[in-house]
């Protein structure tokens, strides 16, 4: 079967479909993800998240962008990234707390807590309104982290036309949270 006979069986929820492209593309998959995170447990978990994605989301893969061998790897090193990314920040936060500890303070502050989420929520509405490419690029820079080169790689597009999808949609944002009064002039 051709990579793209096999994704096109993927795409349709052939489940024999998913074990061959593990056949065909798991030990590469997985020899990548050590190399790149230096630790086998993780691999496996950086290796089981990605091909469970490409299940879920075999509809999207296009043939005309690119192989479905690149499409794998790509994931698997993008995600693998991710897993870098979060491990340094999770690591950092994660402290023992002495069982003898008693909580201080004034709690939480309902009144701020629903201020936020109603911000939060008009700012998803604001992503909303945005053209699917704008927003795109401004959920990959900033809920995935992405750089702007990263990104250009990854939909695989001029990093000129990211860098004008990011200003376009950050100044569609910017007008629409100021007429909501959340952003001043």
């Amino acid at each position: 079967m051709t990579d793209k006979q096999l994704a096109e069986q993927l795409a349709a929820g052939n489940t024999q479909a998913l074990e061959q492209l593990y056949d065909r593309y798991g030990s590469l998959s997985y020899s990548l993800a050590v190399r790149l995170l230096g630790d086998a447990a993780k691999a496996e978990d950086v290796v089981q998240d990605v091909f469970l994605r490409l299940w879920n989301e075999a509809g999207q893969f296009d043939a005309s962008r690119g192989s479905l061998r690149n499409w794998v790897l790509t994931s698997i090193r993008n995600r693998a990234i991710d897993y870098l990314r979060g491990r340094g920040a999770h690591e950092r936060r994660e402290r023992e707390i002495p069982e003898h500890v008693e909580a201080v303070g004034g709690g939480s502050d309902p009144w701020q807590e629903v201020a936020e989420a109603l911000e939060q929520e008009t700012v998803r509405r604001a992503l909303q309104t945005l053209p699917p490419e704008q927003r795109q690029t401004i959920e990959l820079a900033y809920f995935g982290g992405y750089s702007q080169r990263e990104i250009a790689d990854m939909i695989r597009v001029p990093l000129s036309t990211v860098k004008g999808r990011m200003r376009l949609g950050l100044e569609k944002l910017h007008s629409y949270l100021q007429g909501r009064g959340l952003v001043d002039e």
